[in-house]
């Protein structure tokens, strides 16, 4: 008698955003992975259940079948957890509500998961701009995500396109942190966490997914405050697990500040001689608020909030 199939669950998190239609569809279309059941849970995390409609219209016409769960309270971490609390499958994968999925996305995950027997695998997010963004961000493709190598290895992740096996000892029982779930940067506390357990991270190229920028994203404004956060994050998670106590404790953040400081700085310098090429100047000076973001994470300062806001357009902010 041949064996059951293996499960995956996808994770879909929204907060208001008509685009969530587009993304399961796309994951309707996508070839399913050989040898597996699989199934979308979308969690929705605004105060009423607003796309509780859209996705029973949607479940109609979808071959995967979809569970809703309502999780209020504009805290991203709540929604990401409502899909792993949910879910009973030998694999989790999530996908953002303004992403689609390529056909070969969870296909892509999946063989790279089972070649590697990494706890996670990451995909590469593809930006799509519309005509009206400016030329410098689309010629520098500023929004796109890809993996950060640190000496031959990802150490943290993100959770717009990735497979998790939750068996996993690194992931057992681990959940996204409440307290960042209105700032941001769950994602990579999460990520950090399981490969200090020991948990590798493993990366799928041909794994695309794609995400359309809105207009309230193109502008420098924005990605610079994505990017402060991102340093805020980077900065907190290195304070604490700065070991020692007392004055080796002061000592080892102050020269951790001092290095930052002087990134950013650094940073901010190269900026100048390319100041007539925009892709150039504006990539040195995001790093640089980058770097200040770092030091605002080490001095203790409280991250900026990016979740749970309504947008210009109606979305979540991110």
């Amino acid at each position: 008698m041949a064996g059951r199939n293996r499960s995956i669950d996808i994770g879909v998190c929204t907060f208001r955003r008509p685009e969530l239609a587009d993304t399961l569809r796309s994951l309707g279309a996508m070839d399913v992975p050989e040898g597996f059941d699989v199934r979308i849970i979308v969690a929705d995390n605004d105060d009423t259940p607003s796309a509780r409609d859209l996705v029973a219209a949607l479940s109609a016409e979808l071959s995967l079948p979809v569970i809703y769960r309502h999780c209020p309270a504009r805290n991203i971490s709540i929604a990401r957890n409502a899909c792993l609390d949910a879910s009973s499958a030998d694999l989790v994968a999530f996908i953002d509500d303004d992403e689609t999925a390529t056909s070969r996305w969870l296909a892509e995950l999946v063989e790279t998961s089972q070649s590697s027997d990494a706890a996670a695998v990451l995909g590469p997010v593809r930006a799509l701009y519309r005509p009206d963004a400016p030329d410098w961000m689309r010629e520098g493709d500023f929004h796109s995500t890809l993996p950060v190598w640190v000496r031959g290895e990802i150490r943290t992740g993100y959770t717009c396109n990735v497979l998790l096996r939750t068996g996993a000892d690194s992931l057992r029982g681990r959940r996204f942190s409440l307290a960042r779930g209105q700032t941001g940067g769950e994602d990579t506390e999460f990520f950090d966490q399981m490969h200090k357990a020991g948990g590798r991270i493993a990366f799928a190229p041909e794994a695309w997914v794609d995400e359309m920028v809105p207009r309230s994203r193109a502008a420098f404004d924005w990605l610079g405050r994505r990017r402060f956060r991102v340093g805020q994050t980077h900065g907190h998670l290195l304070g604490s697990s700065a070991g020692g106590f007392g004055l080796a404790r002061q000592v080892h953040l102050a020269r951790q500040v001092g290095l930052a400081f002087a990134k950013a700085i650094y940073c901010f310098a190269v900026a100048l001689p390319v100041v007539v090429d925009p892709v150039r100047r504006n990539r040195s000076v995001l790093r640089g608020i980058m770097h200040v973001g770092v030091v605002s994470g080490l001095l203790g300062v409280r991250e900026i909030r990016l979740y749970g806001q309504p947008s210009p357009q109606g979305g979540k902010r991110a």
